[in-house]
């Protein structure tokens, strides 16, 4: 039998690729700037994606802004956007764009492994939950991918106001799932907001971020679980 009765799972780098992905023969980051410029029907060319995406990553590293950042509400993070955007001199009707962009919930492709995964998960009679620093609601690229079934609940932190590594966010999904801190597994890609899991008495599997689809890592999640690792996820 597993050792766990849960498993929560972070979303964009853990389960999905991030949409702000690479250019080719740019910078990490770029790919998301050039998909809004294509879509605005303005020029898209490398210089011109790069020296947006240099002055974003300028603006970034301004302390206001660094510090301006927060998914505990829509609100927030689209206040914390705008000063960044603001500073990096971007004007008003591509700012627009890429803030759709960015909140796409269907822009960060899932990795081949996590269907397979949460059927496993779910058959042998654990519960699911996604917990996620995010401001919007990601439940509609689940339904579109085919995955909503396998997932119990969704701790987003625009709904409750909480962000990682707050132990009460994580606390959020375990209530929801009706089960302790210690029978549940938190699987993530960064160790300081879902690391923070630990303070919560979270048993933690931190994985490298994701940087492409077809990178399987969620085998070492069955694993920690009990559970035999079949088929092409299979080490």
């Amino acid at each position: 039998m597993p050792d766990f009765r849960a498993v929560l799972f972070d979303w964009v780098g853990t389960l999905v690729v991030p949409k702000w992905g690479p250019v080719s023969g740019g910078p990490k980051g770029a790919h998301w700037i050039e998909r809004t410029l294509l879509r605005l029907g303005r020029e898209a060319s490398e210089a011109e994606v790069l020296r947006l995406s240099a002055a974003l990553s300028e603006a970034n590293r301004l302390p206001d802004v660094a510090r301006g950042w927060s998914d505990a509400s829509a609100d927030a993070h689209r206040a914390g956007y705008t000063r960044w955007v603001r500073a990096a001199g971007i004007d008003p009707v591509l700012a627009d764009a890429l803030y759709a962009t960015l909140s796409d919930p269907f822009g960060n492709p899932f990795a081949t492994d996590v269907a397979p995964t949460l059927a496993a998960l779910k058959a042998a009679g654990l519960k699911v939950a996604v917990v996620s620093d995010i401001h919007f609601d990601i439940r509609p690229a689940f339904v579109k991918a085919g995955l909503d079934a396998h997932v119990d609940c969704y701790a987003l932190s625009f709904e409750h106001g909480l962000c990682k590594p707050d132990p009460a966010f994580f606390g959020v999904a375990l209530d929801r799932l009706g089960v302790r801190p210690d029978e549940t597994l938190m699987v993530g890609d960064r160790s300081g907001p879902d690391g923070g899991a630990v303070e919560a008495g979270l048993a933690t599997l931190l994985l490298p971020p994701l940087t492409g689809t077809a990178e399987e890592r969620l085998h070492l999640v069955l694993g920690a679980c009990g559970l035999a690792v079949a088929g092409a996820s299979a080490r």
